[in-house]
């Protein structure tokens, strides 16, 4: 199945309840993970960074992007209380470091999986660290073009590092449909086995594409009231919207089913009565040599596959038919006089 991770990221505001209930509504919905982001803002942006046009949304204009960040920093003590709350839910505890600072503190959680942001793939101080430790790496590659994801992979090469994934993302929220290009699955596709989809769309079909295209991945923001104060909770989906949003998921991955072209249980009715079987077009005494104008194909389906009827042509019947009775190998002799 599809791995789907619900991005917290910055949603809970700081505030633990806000985390917990979003955390308690994707442990029934039964999604694999949740992600937070950590960071210190001192360590990420300079005081006077100005905000992206989206974060400006739902927050004071004046504040600096440096302010917004420092109020969402999420505490080491906050960090721990949440991964045990996930463990207990049986989610997965993801997050994503903007530092090297960041990053050991997470591996000092023993986290399974550090994601990095679009923003970071060609941070190269980040990803050598990461390269050197035996966790799972997932990459979004939004703001990239194809030069700059393989040169981030050759850090993971060198170190034969062998568990690394990417997810193709475009990096607008929300972002158009003429952007997303989900074709470049098939690009990734080729260059690491594990590929998924960081969806920052608008709707659902998106993702549900994307599963068609054999991402394995699915990530997407989930907020739990979208008109909460911060920059990314108009742009996520709520729980209602997040709860449709994996039902489509899950139906895409029925609908998509198996590779094996076979006939399915329920068509099983219709194929016996309106697939043509291979009949005989009239009476016929034994010994005659079968040509295949004496052979007719018609419903229901029964005995032999009317794609098999050269199978009896120019052999001699052993018994004598009747006209359209069902034909059969057994009614001719094993080998022509």
């Amino acid at each position: 199945m599809v791995y789907i991770i619900a991005e917290i990221g910055v949603n809970h505001n700081n505030n633990i309840n806000i985390a917990k209930k979003i955390i308690n509504f994707c442990s029934n919905q039964k999604i694999d993970a949740v992600k937070f982001q950590t960071f210190k803002a001192k360590n990420l942006a300079l005081k006077n960074t100005k905000k992206v046009k989206y974060q400006k949304l739902n927050s004071k204009d004046k504040e600096t992007h440096y302010k917004m960040l420092k109020k969402l920093e999420l505490s080491k003590k906050n960090h721990i209380y949440l991964k045990k709350y996930c463990e207990k839910k049986g989610l997965e505890f993801i997050s994503t470091p903007y530092d090297i600072e960041s990053a050991k503190f997470l591996i000092s959680l023993n986290l399974k999986t550090i994601k990095v942001a679009s923003a970071d793939l060609t941070d190269h101080f980040l990803h050598e660290y990461l390269a050197k430790t035996n966790k799972k790496i997932i990459i979004s590659t939004g703001m990239s073009s194809l030069k700059d994801v393989i040169n981030t992979l050759k850090i993971y090469k060198k170190k034969k590092h062998r568990f690394v994934s990417l997810l193709h993302c475009v990096s607008n929220y929300p972002c158009s449909n003429a952007s997303l290009n989900l074709n470049c699955i098939d690009t990734l596709k080729k260059i690491v086995k594990n590929v998924g989809f960081s969806d920052h769309s608008k709707d659902h079909l998106s993702s549900a594409l994307a599963i068609s295209k054999g991402a394995k991945i699915i990530e997407k923001h989930i907020t739990l009231n979208n008109n909460l104060k911060g920059p990314d909770h108009k742009t996520s989906l709520n729980l209602k919207d997040f709860e449709k949003f994996v039902s489509q998921l899950r139906k895409a991955e029925i609908m998509l089913g198996s590779k094996i072209k076979k006939i399915q249980p329920e068509e099983v009715e219709m194929h016996n009565i309106s697939r043509k079987g291979l009949y005989y077009r009239k009476n016929i005494s034994i010994g005659k040599k079968i040509k295949k104008n004496d052979l007719i194909s018609l419903r229901p389906f029964n005995g032999m596959k009317t794609s098999e009827y050269k199978k009896v042509i120019n052999k001699y019947l052993k018994v004598d038919v009747i006209k359209n009775q069902s034909v059969s190998i057994k009614h001719f002799k094993k080998e022509n006089k």
